[in-house]
């Protein structure tokens, strides 16, 4: 079967809206997911039932993004996504996959090879079909993404790393824009006790890259939390990545469990991650209270907690991600004294998250990806530090 040329609409100019091609062995599931997109204003330029007809698409049509299924015949996703960013380098893709440990394995690997983001789909085609969630999630995506992309002249590069590296995404080349709305204040230097990370989309190699910078000798002076915007399983598989990669003990938190430095808590996917104080001791707090910022967990929890907990002696940072989760619990830690770092808008792959604290004027510094880890290091450790 060839790919299928989908015709555009033509209420619309291409040039204004997110061109997709949709690769996914269900034709159940191409054709649906083709009907939403068209629907909320994208172009469907093609559709693929597997990855090889996919890359061979490229040469017919240029979409921005490529919606990819993991589980696909003859060319599966994980072989098509290396072939599509060399054949189209900074092509925008995103998996699709069944919330499995497997698949979830799989996922977080494709983001480490240049995959975009991820996106959990429904088991089978009546799941897909009944699931208004699925639908919201992929819409959602897919907007903030084109939002994303019409900012930039060139779109983040997605080329493959040399094996074992994973490199951050190069600096776009984006129109001049205003600076944020920024009200700098001075850094505290009490010791911190705990280093906080808030991310969403293209959170998984960036908060990998912020501990990998920071160091194991200093991580060991502070436990660290991460609220990063994942389903369940993901998350599990996300800290055990997180773990092998820093050589420090990393886990989904454990309701009740002590904070202990050195140590990573990632809140576990479907639930708040807040803290709770007993004597000198501080200890996770999960909860399955109503989603905030339309997410759960939330990283307004995390800070609004850690504000309350803590105080002043907190050490902050929010990268890349969609919407404004982390905004109204940064301005509880800043004001409580607490120190927060905001991704640039060059580095991130959608300055949602950081833009928005920063623009509030709640970052006391906007880096870009690469400088943050080192910046973390030396609040956390002190600049004179030998480590």
């Amino acid at each position: 079967m060839a790919a299928s040329a989908a015709p555009s609409s033509p209420q619309a100019s291409a040039a204004a809206r997110l061109r997709v091609l949709v690769a996914d062995d269900s034709v159940v599931v191409r054709g649906l997911v083709s009907k939403w997109l068209q629907e909320a204003g994208c172009e469907v330029v093609a559709t693929a039932s597997n990855g090889r007809l996919a890359v061979e698409a490229l040469d017919r049509v240029t979409p921005d993004v490529v919606l990819l299924d993991i589980e696909m015949p003859e060319l599966d996703g994980t072989q098509a996504l290396p072939r599509l960013l060399a054949k189209r380098p900074g092509l925008q893709v995103v998996m699709m996959s069944t919330l499995t440990q497997r698949n979830a394995e799989i996922s977080l690997r494709c983001l480490a090879l240049g995959a975009i983001d991820y996106l959990p789909k429904p088991e089978g085609n009546r799941g897909v079909t009944t699931s208004a969630s699925f639908r919201d999630d992929l819409i959602q995506k897919l907007r903030m993404l084109g939002a994303a992309m019409r900012g930039r002249v060139r779109p983040v590069t997605t080329e493959r790393p040399a094996p074992g590296i994973e490199r951050a995404p190069a600096a776009p080349v984006r129109p001049a824009a205003a600076a944020p709305t920024t009200r700098p204040r001075p850094v505290r230097t009490l010791v911190p006790r705990a280093l906080l990370i808030g991310a969403s989309t293209g959170g998984p190699r960036a908060v990998g890259e912020v501990l990998e910078g920071i160091g194991a000798a200093a991580l060991r002076r502070v436990p660290i939390l991460i609220v990063q915007h994942m389903p369940p399983v993901f998350t599990a598989v996300f800290a055990e990545h997180l773990g092998t990669r820093i050589r420090l003990p990393a886990a989904e938190a454990k309701h009740g469990e002590v904070l202990r430095p050195g140590v990573v808590y990632v809140a576990p996917g479907g639930r708040h991650m807040g803290l709770a104080a007993s004597g000198s001791e501080v200890s996770v707090r999960l909860d399955d209270g109503p989603p905030v910022n339309f997410c759960r967990p939330a990283v307004d929890v995390m800070f609004r907690d850690a504000a309350d907990v803590f105080g002043s002696a907190t050490v902050s940072v929010v990268l890349t991600g969609m919407g404004s989760d982390g905004t109204q619990g940064a301005k509880a830690l800043v004001e409580a004294g607490g120190t927060m770092l905001a991704q640039d808008e060059a580095t991130s792959t959608v300055w949602g998250m950081p833009g928005s604290l920063a623009k509030a004027g709640y970052a006391h510094e906007i880096l870009p990806l690469p400088a943050i880890g080192p910046a973390l290091r030396t609040l956390i450790a002190g600049p004179g530090a030998a480590l």
